[in-house]
């Protein structure tokens, strides 16, 4: 929250100054300033504001110098500096070469500043060196921890002369005022002329040489309208004449300030007559005055700064030295003059940029490589030339420095189709690519590549995308995941023709697996594997590896009727193919064997389960209140466990008689139809005692009421008790009719010798049989 306030605290003064500045200027009808980031020009009065044109969101760069803070100078020195300001924007306007400071909006005037727009700027060279003048505080760490590396000098170096090739031969112009403040330093890190406040044109015609009059340094105007001592040609402060090579001093002079700290190699703290004593120093200026230049750039420096014009080189002869023959340098320049080469010779040159590339400082490939790199995307043949060396840049890039200054750029390629080449790229790289990219552009710009990769025809492509898939599966969203992604793996699965494709599409499924729901896995992933149609080993170790994930997994429980019914049907058939190796036999048959013993257990345990309920629901009694198993009533068993004997009637019941009383009674209830009684004699009186003792208790059931059970408060399976009695009675009836219907079987004894009239004896047999008393 507090880096929050601190930013619109920062805005809003910010917008106040430019409110102040700009009040009323017609450059801010079209652009929009936003910081207040550096200052330049003569004695730094410009500030220099970051920004845009409202109409196109063209980055920007405007420069503003505000009339107050010359309101303390006398009139005449106000107007002069007021009008060289003028006079060196209208010049600036009007020149057009890469090595100088490009003007987007001509110079506006209004009551309060002086105001123009320009490419984007990073700083003056002056603020680099360590001058703040004019600029905000606190300075920006960016510009304040600035430090130039070799590579960077050299080059600038290599582009002022440029510059003042351009000057010099073209536009035929003296800039009388090359140093610090002059040079500005763009957002790409070029070094661009700037401050023509007090150029010389050529007064000569065309075709004759050219002549530049003569501007005497005046002691009595401010030394800020004018050109800074410390860097002006001795000629034109002493021998009233001036040319190209009176630049080229100056130029000299910048170089041994770039070396010394920005401090320039005689001080004139802004007096002429300091200057002037420097001047006659500078007739016996020697070398080891200029240790702090590098050797290879210290004998031309020291031929720069001769007091004689004629003896110092000229721009040619400067940017040719071999000091300039530098593999850093010459690339630089390769590329700021790639437009003028054919597709052969920039694909030569972007297939050695690699090596180059990481001699080079960081922040020179981001600044000054990257920006001509990109341009070259506008071109699709020399995408996959280009994009390497971009990626290989990007390799080094900060988060926000990806984002910023690389991302852009990369989006319209990674919806490139053509030529193929740009797809294999992008997956070679996607590792670090994913770390950088922020998640909300993964989603949009990374994810629809990985969909074109695994529809691409080329097996390189598809396998690359299958080992990067599974990093990326924490930035997929569900839907994705079910309806896009995973539909493209199986479908790619089923129907390539590579062994080694199908492999790796079920190791990215099997990594794939902890970013899926149980339902997923179970409704998608499982039911696909059977309809894999190889069998080669390896694809079979990528099922049986997908099944032992998802079997071990704690997120995942597999039913025991899926294994029974799907999976174990389709892997038995698996593990007798001839083609396994013994150990991807075993796994197999490992796997396998834990699948049965799951269902094996866990069905035991369902079957006990049933198995006790049935029990407890058996041992209610008939009002539904559970009872020992020794009180069940027989009559509730059947026929067949009576046969079996797998139900022995417990012998302690009190309401039902054994067989064997049954019988007895029977025999009496024969006797009592009339049958006949002489058999009774003899019976002895125990046997009589017995059997008048069993007539009473049959008496007794006869007269009890019959059991009618009560409806139970819940729903039994206990089947409904028999009516004891009239069971009983029902037996004896069909034992009299039996014995009815069947006299044949009695045996009648023949009449003994001797004996006129025979008695019938009736063969009683003798019973012992225990009775149950109720």
């Amino acid at each position: 929250m507090d880096v929050l306030n601190k930013f619109c605290s920062t805005v809003s003064s910010t917008v106040s100054q430019l409110s102040n500045a700009l009040p009323g200027n017609p450059v801010t009808r079209e652009y929009e300033a936003t910081n207040h980031i550096a200052s330049a020009g003569t004695g730094l009065l410009w500030k220099v504001y970051s920004g845009y044109k409202k109409s196109t969101r063209q980055e920007a760069a405007i420069f503003v110098f505000e009339k107050r803070q010359v309101e303390r100078w006398s009139k005449p020195d106000r107007d002069l500096l007021l009008e060289t300001l003028r006079r060196g924007v209208a010049q600036l306007t009007r020149l057009r070469h890469p090595r100088v400071l490009t003007v987007h909006h001509q110079l506006e005037e209004s009551r309060d500043s002086l105001a123009f727009a320009t490419e984007p700027v990073f700083a003056s060279l002056a603020n680099v060196l360590g001058k703040t003048e004019n600029m905000p505080s606190p300075v920006n760490p960016q510009i304040k921890n600035y430090k130039l590396f070799e590579v960077e000098i050299k080059y600038g170096l290599l582009q002022l002369g440029e510059g003042l090739a351009f000057l010099h031969n073209d536009a035929k112009i003296l800039h009388h005022n090359i140093c610090p403040e002059s040079i500005v330093i763009n957002q790409q890190g070029a070094w661009k002329i700037f401050g023509f406040d007090f150029c010389v044109l050529n007064t000569s015609p065309a075709d004759r040489t050219p002549s530049y009059p003569y501007v005497e340094y005046r002691v009595d105007l401010h030394w800020e309208a004018q050109p800074v001592l410390d860097y002006l040609a001795p000629e034109c402060g002493l021998a009233q004449t001036q040319g190209p090579l009176s630049d080229m001093y100056s130029l000299g002079a910048l170089i041994c300030a770039l070396y010394n700290d920005g401090r320039p190699l005689l001080t004139c703290n802004n007096d002429f007559y300091n200057y002037k004593k420097n001047m006659m120093e500078l007739k016996s200026l020697s070398k080891a005055r200029l240790q702090c230049v590098v050797d290879g750039l210290r004998d031309l420096t020291l031929m720069m700064l001769n007091f004689t014009p004629e003896l110092r080189p000229d721009e040619h002869e400067f940017i040719k030295t071999e000091f300039f023959e530098d593999v850093g340098v010459k690339t630089l320049n390769y590329l700021d003059s790639l437009f003028q080469w054919d597709n052969l010779q920039k694909s030569q040159f972007y297939k050695g940029l690699p090596q180059i590339i990481d001699k080079l400082p960081h922040r020179v490939c981001l600044y000054r490589v990257i920006p001509c790199l990109v341009k070259e995307f506008i071109n699709p043949t020399m995408v996959p030339f280009v994009l390497p060396n971009v990626l290989s840049i990007a390799e080094n890039c900060t988060k926000d420095e990806f984002t910023q200054h690389i991302l852009p750029h990369l989006k319209p390629i990674m919806k490139l189709q053509e030529p193929i080449q740009v797809l294999l790229i992008f997956m070679q790289k996607m590792d670090f690519l994913l770390k950088l990219t922020p998640c909300e552009d993964a989603k949009t710009d990374v994810l629809p590549m990985f969909y074109r990769a695994l529809e691409s025809d080329a097996q390189q492509i598809q396998e690359l995308c299958l080992t990067v898939l599974p990093n990326f599966a924490t930035l997929i969203e569900y839907p994705a995941m079910k309806n896009a992604l995973l539909p493209r793996i199986k479908r790619l699965c089923i129907s390539t023709s590579y062994i080694s494709v199908r492999v790796n599409c079920l190791v990215c499924i099997g990594k794939l697996l902890e970013h899926l729901d149980k339902w997923l896995v179970l409704d998608e992933i499982l039911p696909f594997l059977p309809q894999i149609p190889s069998r080669e080993p390896a694809v079979l170790m990528g099922i049986l590896g997908i099944y032992k994930l998802v079997l071990t997994h704690k997120k995942f429980t597999i039913s025991k009727e899926v294994m029974a019914t799907k999976i174990l049907p389709f892997l038995m058939p698996l593990s007798i193919e001839n083609a396994l190796t013994l150990n991807q036999f075993n796994a197999l048959i490992a796997v396998i064997k834990e699948m049965v013993n799951r269902v094996e257990n866990e069905h035991r345990v369902k079957l006990e389960q049933l198995n006790s309920i049935q029990n407890e629901q058996s041992s209610m009694d008939i009002g539904g209140q559970p009872q020992p198993a020794s009180t069940v009533s027989a009559s509730t068993k059947s026929d067949l466990d009576e046969m079996l004997n797998l139900n022995a009637i417990p012998t302690t019941s009190p309401v039902v008689a054994s067989k064997p009383v049954v019988a007895s009674m029977n025999t009496i209830v024969n006797g009592s139809n009339g049958i006949g009684f002489g058999a009774t004699d003899s019976l002895s009186i125990k046997d009589k005692q017995r059997l008048v003792q069993e007539q009473d208790a049959v008496r007794r059931l006869s007269k009890e009421p019959s059991l009618n059970p009560m409806p139970a408060a819940t729903k039994s399976l206990t089947p409904a008790p028999k009516d004891l009695t009239a069971s009983l009675m029902e037996n004896n009836l069909s034992q009299m009719s039996l014995t009815k219907n069947a006299p044949s079987q009695i045996q009648w004894p023949a009449p003994p010798q001797g004996l006129t009239s025979p008695q019938p004896q009736w063969p009683i047999k003798s019973q012992t049989q225990p009775v149950i008393n109720t």
